[in-house]
């Protein structure tokens, strides 16, 4: 439906601006008088038209809705439905009040929406980029038990958790990823230009060269001669990568390796068991049922192993079993999760359990995050220490047997 934008005079004849979907300008006009709004101007927004492709996808990456303002969007509208205030009315509230043109528009899609009879869950369905499923479930769940407030605050503080967690994580990887490139970079301009002009002089004095210095040489001649074709092979090892982990049988693999890979596999799967527990605990709060959370939770986890072994509980359960015995029989959970998990099943505290089976997981991620981040500085140091130490001791040793030759 297309969207416009107004300007007009309210009631009290003040002037208003606002934007407005409608399925014709005539429709956009009698929508706006019906509101009190007389239009003075109206004009159909389309940047979708007449923008390129590559700057539509450009200004779609800077218009993204993260993860904190839908939070706080969230958490502002858990506050407007708990004062009573119509649902309608409660959305007007939040499109004069957020910043983003992305988040604006739908929030004004939405109301149109409600304001025709749909649900909030399904008018949210209809942004799908924006709104996960488990968002959507969570609002639906929240609408037919009459406690959409309580659900709202629950989504706004699960988001922010998220949010918080993956910044972490981020902010963890950003150095050495930051290091990796600097050093790789400066690696690569002293093997493809500065060691050739100065192991020329090596070369041409005939006598026999240090191990150490025929190697750097080598690699100076390999990188300096077929740096386009090692940049192709590279390129083509990556996008054969990025296509075997697309496929069924790779994507298995890949999951399961990183699961095992020494140190970051048992952060990874700390990661992921925090964030399997604390969205079931938050969608079972909600209301919803114990086998669609799963189903909703098997696609957040973000890992083909745990897809599997979180379809395979589903399966059980349906199948009359408790949730605890299929986790562990696929021996990725760790124990303390099945445990906390088997002991709020029998106290009929499964959220709670969850809850803290979160909570506990989270902290581990942010231990194991400090200290990671602590060591990798000095490891990333030693590691280009060693590479520049090797490269100078190179081209030293031959300097120093043809200072020994002259005396």
């Amino acid at each position: 439906m297309p969207v416009y934008s107004y300007v007009g005079l309210s009631p009290d004849g003040k002037n208003v601006t606002g934007i407005i979907d409608a399925d014709s300008p005539r429709a956009a006009r009698l929508k706006l008088r019906r509101s009190g709004v007389f239009p003075t101007s109206l004009a159909e927004s389309r940047e979708a038209e007449s923008t390129p492709r590559a700057s539509r996808s450009l200004s779609r990456l800077f218009e993204r809705v993260g993860a904190q303002e839908l939070a706080v969007m969230t958490r502002q509208l858990s506050t407007l439905v708990s004062a009573g205030l119509p649902l309608v009315d409660c959305l007007s509230a939040l499109i004069d009040q957020v910043d983003s043109e992305r988040l604006k528009r739908m929030l004004t899609q939405t109301r149109e929406r409600v304001n025709e009879g749909t649900s909030l869950a399904d008018a949210l369905a209809e942004h799908p980029r924006v709104y996960s499923d488990l968002y959507v479930n969570m609002v639906r769940a929240g609408e037919a038990s009459g406690a959409l407030d309580v659900v709202l605050l629950r989504l706004a503080d699960y988001t922010e958790s998220t949010a918080r967690l993956r910044s972490k994580l981020r902010s963890a990887l950003t150095y050495p990823a930051v290091m990796l490139i600097i050093g790789t970079t400066i690696l690569f301009f002293l093997l493809s230009y500065v060691v050739p002009k100065i192991t020329r002089i090596f070369t041409e004095s005939k006598q026999v060269l240090p191990l150490p210095t025929r190697i750097l040489m080598a690699l100076s001649g390999m990188l300096s001669t077929w740096w386009p074709l090692v940049v192709v092979l590279l390129a083509v090892v990556a996008l054969a990568f990025r296509y075997y982990v697309r496929t069924e049988a790779g994507r298995q693999r890949y999951d399961r390796w990183v699961l095992r890979v020494p140190v970051f596999g048992k952060l990874m799967q700390k990661i992921a068991v925090a964030r399997f527990s604390r969205t079931l605990s938050t969608l079972l709060q909600s209301g919803i049922g114990l086998l669609p959370s799963l189903d909703i939770v098997k696609n957040i986890v973000d890992n083909r192993v745990l897809y599997d072994a979180t379809e395979a509980a589903r399966d059980a359960i349906r199948e009359g079993q408790s949730i605890a015995p299929p986790l562990k029989k696929s021996g990725i959970f760790p124990p303390l999760m099945i445990h906390m998990i088997a002991v709020g099943e029998k106290s009929g505290r499964l959220e709670e359990m969850l809850f803290k089976t979160a909570e506990t997981y989270e902290g581990e991620v942010d231990s194991t995050i400090a200290t990671l981040t602590t060591l990798l500085e000095p490891v990333m140091i030693v590691f280009m220490g060693g590479i520049v130490t090797f490269i100078v001791l190179s081209i030293l040793l031959p300097i120093f047997q043809m200072s020994q030759l002259v005396r």
